[in-house]
């Protein structure tokens, strides 16, 4: 895109803060939307329980680019904290959605979060966008989630479903909870090790949400993983090996399920999903081999 004016939700967590940096260093306005008043010209204020958003700040937004929402990961699965990790997804991305269509002049993109949680445990099967949804919790969270952006889409606005994987990253996510286990020694397989993990370098995820942004063909699901997701297994033998650590450390099936609760389905299933729609756009990845993505995370 050329210099553009872009609101980002969710600025402040891992990628939005790494896009963010991006897109200002290449000279795009960016606008930051906060649950607080705005104490600055770049900010723009909004309640996504309260379905607030103050529009004035969109005005002008070539795009909008959608990544709050409570962290999976970071509590344990109570039923009070699954209902958070739904609706901060589903009424926010509701609001954003609904203040990009009232806009008299809308703008040309809404890049949307989502995530390969959408496809539940996929075994050792390969499978792209064209996947239906799976079962259980987070398949269907992700499918409110992206069915939350229809008022946009009603507007004609393209919209994209960014559905990410695991992002290798030392300064946060899952991953960023991984190096410090491995750097002291103590890290290993989750269960027997054979579930896959679709995982992707944090620059090259940065790198396809402006790949996304600039490509006005994509619209719709775009599986932002790496082209080649390998097991639990073998992430613990790369993390040993790029850190020269032992792995010698097992966290039993048993023990993850009484530490996270519901949460330890998803960790210990298996999601083998491919990057179709970007491949296929032209997309050429900077790390796509899971010790490269590791070492590149530790620069």
């Amino acid at each position: 895109m050329p210099h553009s004016r872009i609101a980002v939700t969710g600025s402040t967590g891992l990628i939005g803060a790494a896009l963010v940096r991006s897109l200002r260093t290449d000279g795009h306005e960016v606008v930051r939307l906060v649950r607080r008043p705005a104490r600055s010209g770049d900010e723009v204020e909004w309640d996504p329980k309260r379905g607030h958003v103050d529009v004035a700040g969109l005005v002008g937004c070539d795009a909008v680019v959608h990544l709050a929402g409570a962290g999976v990961g970071d509590h344990r699965w109570t039923e009070a904290y699954k209902r958070e990790i739904r609706d901060s997804r589903v009424l926010g991305t509701a609001a954003i959605a609904d203040a990009v269509a009232s806009l008299d002049v809308p703008p040309k993109v809404l890049l949307s979060g989502s995530a390969i949680g959408f496809y539940g445990d996929t075994g050792d099967r390969a499978v792209d966008e064209g996947a239906p949804p799976g079962d259980g919790f987070l398949p269907s969270v992700c499918a409110e989630w992206e069915e939350a952006t229809a008022a946009a889409e009603e507007a004609g606005v393209r919209t994209v479903h960014a559905r990410t994987g695991l992002v290798v990253a030392r300064e946060g996510g899952a991953w960023g909870r991984l190096f410090p286990l491995f750097r002291a020694g103590l890290g290993g397989r989750m269960g027997n090790g054979r579930q896959y993990w679709s995982f992707i370098a944090l620059h090259d995820h940065i790198a396809a949400l402006r790949h996304i942004l600039d490509t006005p063909e994509l619209s719709g699901a775009v599986n932002l993983t790496g082209p080649s997701p390998v097991t639990n297994g073998e992430v613990t033998a790369a993390m040993g090996r790029v850190l020269r650590r032992p792995t010698l450390f097992t966290a039993p099936a048993p023990a993850l399920r009484i530490a996270l609760g519901d949460f330890a389905e998803d960790v210990l299933g298996s999601q083998r999903v491919l990057p179709g729609r970007l491949l296929d756009s032209g997309f050429a990845f900077a790390f796509p081999g899971v010790d490269a993505a590791i070492r590149a995370a530790l620069r």
